[in-house]
């Protein structure tokens, strides 16, 4: 079995959710005793949040590869970073790394291929809908295009997300708000949903929706899974 290195703590909430999918999967697929093996780092997510909403994204991002570098110099066979967001940055730690990132926006490319769609929505923080490196990615690499919410529900969520998903705070209210703001988007032609904020399937669930719903923690977490037992 190889090593998963995680970077994690963006936030705690979330990452608590892969090492539990993680350790799942594996038993899952060897059975008796067996558990992932994992490396983690786990960042103080209230330095991260204060330089993201500078846009200090020149200080977040060897903050990233230095603590990347760490995992696979005490073994990592790969590296999960755990959050859509800070993939923004993935460009350069697969530059700094000899072992593989797992890109969470590949991973669930291939399970939204599967299911033959190619116009989805996407949810997550305003840095992941407002710019590019995800939504380009799906376009360039798998023909996948994707829409998002109008300015104001696109605030909204991101709202959500640092003020009570982040907190462990979940409340009907905003799962409310988010299957308003998801109907909209379904009217407008989309096929499915990417909770592409690993917060937001605290939330909401495949149960919420009659689409399709592609929840980025559990993709990502079982993807490497996968890739540890190949």
């Amino acid at each position: 079995m190889k090593t998963i290195g995680m970077l994690g703590g963006m936030s705690w909430e979330s990452t608590l959710e892969y090492y539990k999918i993680m350790n799942e999967g594996v038993k899952e697929k060897l059975g008796g005793l067996h558990s992932a093996k994992i490396l983690l780092y786990s960042f103080d997510f209230e330095d991260i949040e204060i330089l993201q909403h500078q846009q200090r994204w020149d200080l977040l991002e060897p903050m990233l590869i230095e603590r990347a570098k760490r995992l696979e110099e005490a073994g990592a066979d790969m590296i999960v970073l755990c959050t859509n967001t800070m993939h923004k940055m993935a460009n350069a730690l697969e530059a700094n790394l000899s072992i593989p990132l797992v890109h969470i926006a590949d991973v669930t490319a291939e399970k939204i291929k599967e299911q033959r769609i190619h116009l989805v929505a996407l949810l997550g923080t305003r840095f992941t809908m407002e710019g590019d490196f995800y939504k380009k990615r799906l376009e360039e690499r798998y023909n996948i295009r994707t829409i998002i919410p109008d300015e104001e529900d696109r605030q909204i969520i991101h709202n959500v997300i640092y003020n009570e998903l982040c907190h462990g705070d979940i409340k009907e209210s905003s799962r409310t708000e988010f299957l308003r703001i998801i109907d909209i988007l379904l009217l407008r032609g989309a096929e499915g949903v990417i909770l592409g904020c690993t917060e937001i399937p605290l939330l909401i669930k495949q149960r919420d929706v009659t689409v399709p719903l592609f929840d980025t923690t559990k993709i990502h977490a079982r993807a490497a899974v996968n890739r540890a037992l190949e």
